[in-house]
């Protein structure tokens, strides 16, 4: 089977647990991902995030809604000022460790990937935002970074 990029849409940011969570979704379904999978992922959110530091409280997630069963939720938050703190959490995908086939119960694997093919376009985006909105400005503008997402399409091909 020949390789084939996935949609990616970007739902408009969300507060949790007093985090600003940006959100990208990928997947190969037209219809987006489906609602209980949606709310099932980000109430594992709180459980990916790292303890709060003097840095702006700022997170973008990642959910992923594989070909299978599996669901996919990547958490990338900021943290000591220019880090990139990150934690995942999988569901219906049992070689990952998930119980079940099930694509909304959520796990949280102790695996040291970030992110696959798919999931990863948005992390250099992200970088590129902070930097212009939070780290470069002589006072940083948390709502502009907010603002500055990937534009929806694909997860690649943007030339």
């Amino acid at each position: 089977m020949a390789f084939r990029e996935k949609l990616l849409t970007v739902p408009p940011p969300i507060e949790v647990a007093g985090r600003h969570v940006k959100r990208y979704h990928v997947t190969t379904d037209p219809a987006g991902i489906a609602p209980d999978v949606e709310k099932a992922a980000y109430a594992m959110l709180p459980h990916l995030f790292p303890e709060p530091d003097d840095t702006p409280p700022a997170t973008f997630v990642v959910l992923h809604r594989g070909g299978d069963d599996g669901a996919y939720l990547n958490a990338y938050s900021w943290v000591w000022d220019n880090v990139l703190h990150f934690r995942g959490a999988s569901a219906g995908q049992p070689v990952l460790g998930c119980p079940d086939r099930d694509p909304t119960h959520f796990v949280t694997p102790d695996l040291p990937w970030i992110g696959c093919v798919w999931e990863l376009p948005p992390i250099l985006h992200e970088r590129d935002a902070w930097v212009r909105h939070m780290l470069a400005p002589n006072t940083p503008d948390l709502d502009a970074y907010l603002a500055d997402t990937l534009p929806e399409g694909t997860t690649g091909d943007r030339s």
